[in-house]
């Protein structure tokens, strides 16, 4: 490759990876703000979440046609193909966690409309939103910088999260048996909690990915990725 078409695909491939980390900026800021509507009842900033998904939607399609187009033009190899494979999966994820911070949103707005509020906010819910919060600016954080020992922590951290879920659903089903008047809202807190944990799911992947684009090794569904877990 001569050192003009190096060049021009290295600023291919660095405008892909700054789209990444804006989308991932956006994503970050929806969930923070429909982890922040659900404790405080903002209807606004409950739509304003939902309006959101579609940009996030748009990045998806636009980087991942033009990660098709470094393949299919620039043909790269070794590490640069990695980023580019990697890159395509973590748009994938970010788009997702997108959908769940929409969802977390719609969800919100549905119990605030119901009126009946038996059952108080819990914060368990809100801690557990933050703990998924903190995993994705991990995650961004240890893309941006290339970081394995960052993508490690992201990855141990999906514990605490899946424990502080398992604890909403002990505390809702004990509301639902004491006061079957509660089975709705509850449940409905049910499935925004779980889409926090999701969220959560879909941070491990990115810095799985992470891991991935700097050493070649594809951890995913492995007994590699709960040893990297471990000694996080």
């Amino acid at each position: 490759m001569s050192d003009h078409l190096s060049k021009q695909f290295d600023l291919e491939l660095e405008n892909v990876r700054t789209r990444i980390l804006q989308m991932g900026g956006l994503v970050e800021r929806q969930l923070l703000a429909a982890v922040d509507a659900f404790s405080t009842g903002n209807l606004e900033e409950m739509q304003g979440v939902i309006d959101t998904d579609r940009e996030v939607d748009s990045y998806e399609v636009g980087i991942d046609e033009d990660c098709t187009l470094l393949i299919a033009r620039r043909q790269p190899t070794a590490r640069d193909l990695r980023l580019v494979m990697a890159i395509s999966r973590i748009v994938t994820d970010l788009e997702r966690i997108g959908d769940k911070a929409a969802k977390i949103a719609r969800m919100s707005l549905k119990l605030h409309q119901s009126g009946a509020q038996r059952i108080p906010r819990l914060s368990d819910v809100c801690h557990c939103g933050r703990l998924a919060t903190d995993m994705l600016q991990g995650a961004l954080d240890s893309l941006a910088r290339m970081d394995i020992d960052g993508a490690r922590k992201v990855i141990g951290a999906d514990k605490t999260i899946d424990a502080a879920f398992n604890a909403i659903l002990r505390q809702l089903i004990t509301y639902m048996m004491e006061d079957p008047r509660t089975i709705s809202e509850a449940l409905d807190i049910i499935w925004i909690a779980k889409a926090i944990e999701r969220v959560g799911d879909h941070a491990t992947n990115i810095a799985e990915n992470v891991i991935y684009i700097v050493s070649g090794i594809d951890i995913r569904h492995t007994a590699v990725a709960a040893q990297k877990a471990d000694d996080a």
